[in-house]
C-alpha cells in the first residue's frame, strides 16, 4: 500500500456524490492530526465575531466548563465526520446539535460563518502544513459535506459554489472582525484550556502563551486584544510544522481510520459518553427530559 493510494482513490470519485467517502479518506486516514488542529483554529476564529463571543460569554460555559465545551463540540463534529451525516450516529449527533442551538438566538449569517470555517480553515492549514496538498476534489468534497450538514441545520442561503462560500467567509471577516471584551474572555479561556493539556507548572504555561499566538493571524490577535508574537517565533513554529510534514511523506500509510470518538480519551468523559450527555451543563436536565434514547458509545 503506497503513501498516495488514498489520493489515487479520491481522484476516481465524484466530489459531490462521494463527498462523505472522500472526506473520510482525507480526515481519518491522510490528515487526522492536521484536521483536528485546523478545526481548533477554525473554532478559535469564530470567537473573533463579537455577536458569537458575546453569546458564548453570557452562557458561562467557557468560564466554568471549558473542557466540556471543547469535548462536546469535538464529539459532535467527529460523529458526523467519521460516520457520515446519513449514518445513525451522524443523524443522532446532528439532532443533538440542532436541539442545543435552538435554545439560543443565533443569526443565520453567524451560522453561515461558523459553517464556512469548518470548510476553509482545514484547507488553509493543509496548504501551509500538510504532508501533501489537498487535491481539488478533496476541497470540493469538504464543501459539499458541510453544505449538506448546514441544510440539515436549517441554515438558509448557503452560497451555491465553493468559491462563493469562500468569498462570503472572507467578506464576513473583513466586516465583523473587531475587538470586544467578550472576544477576549472567550479567547483567553480557550487559550488557557489548550495550555492546561500540558503537564507543566503555571509559570511554564505562561511562557507558552506566545506559541499559541504564533498560530493566529494578525486579524485574530487584534480581535482578541492579544499581543503579536515576534517574527522569529512564528517562523520557528512554521518551520517545525513543515519539517513534520516533510517527514510524514516517508511514513507508512495509515491502515485503519483514526476516529476521534474512539482513539482519543475525552477528558470530560473518561468512562465513555452518550450523546445525551453532550451539551451545556445548564441545559442538560431540560434537554434530557425528552432526549433520544442512545446506547453507551
Amino acid at each position: 500500500m503506497g503513501r498516495y493510494d488514498n489520493l489515487h482513490l479520491i481522484q476516481q470519485l465524484d466530489p459531490e456524490k462521494d463527498c462523505v467517502r472522500i472526506y473520510e479518506l482525507t480526515t481519518c486516514y491522510d490528515f487526522p492530526w492536521d484536521h483536528t488542529r485546523a478545526l481548533e483554529v477554525a473554532l478559535y476564529r469564530t470567537y473573533c465575531i463579537p455577536s458569537i463571543s458575546k453569546l458564548l460569554d453570557e452562557t458561562g460555559e467557557f468560564a466554568h466548563h471549558a473542557q466540556k465545551r471543547y469535548d462536546d463540540t469535538a464529539i459532535i463534529v467527529a460523529e458526523m465526520s467519521a460516520f457520515g451525516y446519513d449514518s445513525e450516529r451522524g443523524r443522532t449527533a446532528q439532532r443533538r446539535m440542532n436541539r442545543i442551538h435552538k435554545q439560543y438566538a443565533i443569526s443565520n449569517d453567524d451560522y453561515l460563518y461558523v459553517l464556512s470555517t469548518f470548510i476553509y480553515e482545514p484547507i488553509r492549514w493543509n496548504a501551509r502544513f500538510g504532508w501533501r496538498p489537498m487535491c481539488e476534489k478533496e476541497k470540493l468534497a469538504a464543501y459539499y459535506c458541510w453544505r449538506e450538514i448546514g441544510r440539515r441545520m436549517n441554515i438558509k442561503d448557503i452560497p451555491p459554489t465553493f468559491e462563493a462560500f469562500e468569498q462570503f467567509k472572507n467578506d464576513y471577516e473583513r466586516e465583523h472582525f473587531r475587538y470586544a471584551e467578550s472576544n477576549r474572555h472567550i479567547g483567553e479561556a480557550t487559550r488557557d484550556l489548550f495550555l492546561s493539556w500540558f503537564p507543566l507548572p503555571v509559570f511554564m504555561r505562561e511562557l507558552l502563551k506566545p506559541a499559541i499566538y504564533a498560530l493566529l493571524d494578525d486579524a485574530m490577535l487584534d480581535a482578541f486584544g492579544f499581543p503579536h508574537p515576534p517574527n522569529w517565533l512564528r517562523a520557528t513554529l512554521a518551520a517545525t510544522l513543515k519539517t513534520r510534514a516533510f517527514a510524514l511523506r516517508f511514513f507508512p500509510p495509515r491502515k485503519r481510520p483514526f476516529l476521534y470518538v474512539r482513539d482519543v480519551k475525552h477528558r470530560s468523559y473518561p468512562n465513555g459518553y452518550t450523546i445525551a450527555q453532550v451539551g451545556p451543563a445548564s441545559m442538560l436536565a431540560m434537554l434530557n427530559g425528552t432526549a433520544d434514547h442512545q446506547q453507551q458509545l
